[in-house]
C-alpha cells in the first residue's frame, strides 16, 4: 500500500471514536422531544384513519340508497368533508380551544380568525411538551367532519344540495365547535360536572344525530315511505356490497377515532393503553354485530344485512365514550347492547314516520347516548349526574339550534326537492348526472 494512501486512512481511523461519541451525544433527543415526535407521529397516522371514515360513509349510504339517488350522495360527502375541512380551518379549530381562561370576550374575539400552524422547520421555542400544532388540528378537524357525515345519510334522496351545505357550514363552523368546547376544550361539562366522554359519542356522534333528527322532522319521509293506514313501505338499497364496504372501511377507521384519542404517546403506559383501545373498539364492533345478527333472526327468522351493518357500527359507537377501561367482555357486552338498541330503534322510528334512509339516527344519537351512560359502569369517575346532564345539555343545544338553522333555510329556498325531481330521482334532477347511466338505460 502507498504511503499517499496509507496516512489518509490512519487518520480516518484515529478519528472514528470521536465522531462516534459526537454522533451519540449530539443526534440523541431529549426524552421531552421524543414524546414530542411519537405523539405528533401517532395523531398523523390515527387523523388519516379517522379521514378515511369518509370514505366509509360515502360507500355506506351510496349503497343503501336507491340506484337514482347514488350520485347526490357522492356529491354531498365529498363537498362536506372539503367544507368542514376549510371551516374548522377558519373558525372551529379557535373556537372548540378559546385558550386560558375559558369563555373570555378577548378568546371569543379570537375565535374567529384561522388556525396559525408553527413555522416551517419549526422554532427554537417550540413547547415540546405535548405534539405540533398541525397535527392536532389534523386530527380534530377529521372528528368535525365526522360529525357533518351523519347528518347526510339520514336526509337523503329528498334534500337539496345547497341548502344541506350551507347547513354544513354553519354545522362544522359553530354548532360542533361550541358544543365540543364545552368537555374537550376545558368548557363547563368539562369543569362543572364531570362529564367523560374519551372519543365522542355524544360529543361528536350524539351531536351529529340531533341535527340529523331535527332536520328529518323538518323536511318530512320521502314519497311513499308511510302508507296512510300506519303501513311502513321499505325502499331496499341499491348496492348492498358497497354498503358492507363501507362498513369494514368505517370499522378500521374507528381505531384512529378511540386510539388517538388517547392524545399520547409518549410513554410505555400510553402504548399499553392505546392498544388496550384498539382490542376494546374492535370487539365491540362485533358484540354490536353478531347481537343485530342474532336478534333479526330471532324477531324476523331470517337475519338482515343492513340491521348486522348498522349493528357493528352502534358497537363502535358504544364504546367510543370509553375504550379504555373496559375488559374485553364488557366492551364486547357494551357493544352488543349497542347492536340491541338498532334493531328496536328503527322500526319505533318508522312507527313515528321518522324517515332515516341509512338508519344514523339509531346508530348515532341513540348509540351514542347509551355508549356515554355506559362510562358509568367501568369508570368510577364518571356519575349518572354529570353524564345525564351533559348528554341533556349537548343535545338540547344541537337539536335547538339545528332544528331553528333548517327552519330558516326551509323558509328563506325550500330544503326539498320537488315531487317530480324525487320521483325521478336527485341525481338527475340536482345534478344531472347517473352513478350508473349504462346500467339505468340497460
Amino acid at each position: 500500500m502507498k504511503p499517499s494512501t496509507i496516512l489518509p486512512l490512519a487518520a480516518g481511523l484515529i478519528a472514528l471514536p470521536a465522531l462516534g461519541f459526537a454522533q451519540e451525544v449530539d443526534t440523541t433527543p431529549p426524552n421531552e422531544e421524543i414524546g414530542y415526535i411519537f405523539t405528533t407521529f401517532m395523531f398523523l397516522v390515527t387523523g388519516f384513519l379517522v379521514m378515511w371514515m369518509a370514505a366509509g360513509f360515502t360507500m355506506l349510504e351510496a349503497g343503501l340508497v336507491r340506484q337514482k339517488n347514488t350520485t347526490m350522495q357522492l356529491m354531498k360527502n365529498v363537498a362536506l368533508f372539503s367544507i368542514a375541512a376549510i371551516m374548522y380551518y377558519g373558525i372551529g379549530y379557535n373556537l372548540m380551544y378559546p385558550g386560558e381562561g375559558g369563555w373570555t370576550i378577548t378568546n371569543v374575539l379570537g375565535a374567529f380568525s384561522a388556525t396559525t400552524l408553527e413555522p416551517v422547520g419549526g422554532s427554537p421555542d417550540t413547547d415540546l411538551s405535548y405534539a405540533s400544532v398541525g397535527s392536532d388540528f389534523f386530527f380534530q378537524l377529521m372528528f368535525c367532519a365526522t360529525t357533518a357525515s351523519i347528518v347526510s345519510g339520514t336526509l337523503a334522496e329528498r334534500i337539496k344540495l345547497w341548502p344541506f351545505l350551507i347547513f354544513v357550514v354553519i354545522l362544522t363552523g359553530l354548532i360542533y365547535p361550541i358544543q365540543a368546547s364545552w368537555k374537550w376544550g376545558g368548557g363547563f361539562l368539562d369543569a362543572n360536572f364531570g362529564f367523560l366522554d374519551f372519543a365522542g359519542s355524544t360529543v361528536v356522534h350524539s351531536a351529529g344525530g340531533w341535527a340529523a333528527l331535527a332536520g328529518a322532522l323538518i323536511l318530512g319521509p320521502r314519497l311513499g315511505k308511510y302508507g296512510k293506514d300506519g303501513s311502513v313501505h321499505p325502499m331496499p338499497g341499491a348496492n348492498l356490497p358497497l354498503a358492507t364496504l363501507g362498513t369494514f372501511i368505517l370499522w378500521l377507521g374507528w381505531f384512529g377515532f378511540n386510539g388517538g384519542s388517547q392524545l399520547y404517546m409518549d410513554t410505555a403506559g400510553n402504548v399499553a393503553d392505546i392498544s388496550r383501545i384498539f382490542s376494546n373498539t374492535n370487539t365491540a364492533a362485533a358484540g354490536g354485530a353478531l347481537a343485530a345478527l342474532i336478534l333479526t333472526k330471532v324477531l324476523y327468522s331470517k337475519p338482515d344485512l343492513t340491521m348486522v351493518l348498522n349493528g357493528a357500527l352502534a358497537g363502535l359507537v358504544s364504546i367510543t365514550a370509553e375504550p379504555l377501561t373496559p375488559s374485553l367482555g364488557m366492551a364486547t357486552l357494551i357493544g352488543a347492547i349497542g347492536g340491541v338498541i338498532v334493531v328496536f330503534a328503527v322500526p319505533f322510528l318508522d312507527k313515528l314516520k321518522i324517515d332515516d334512509v341509512v338508519g344514523a339516527i339509531p346508530v348515532h344519537l341513540m348509540a351514542g347516548i347509551w355508549g356515554t351512560f355506559a362510562v358509568v359502569l367501568t369508570n368510577s369517575d364518571a356519575t349518572i349526574y354529570g353524564q345525564l346532564v351533559s348528554i341533556a345539555i349537548v343535545g338540547a343545544f344541537v337539536f335547538v339550534v339545528s332544528a331553528i338553522v333548517w327552519f330558516i333555510l326551509n323558509a328563506i329556498m325550500g330544503i326539498r326537492v320537488s315531487e317530480e325531481e324525487e320521483v325521478q330521482g336527485l341525481d338527475i334532477g340536482e345534478l344531472g348526472m347517473e352513478a350508473y347511466p349504462e346500467f339505468a338505460k340497460g
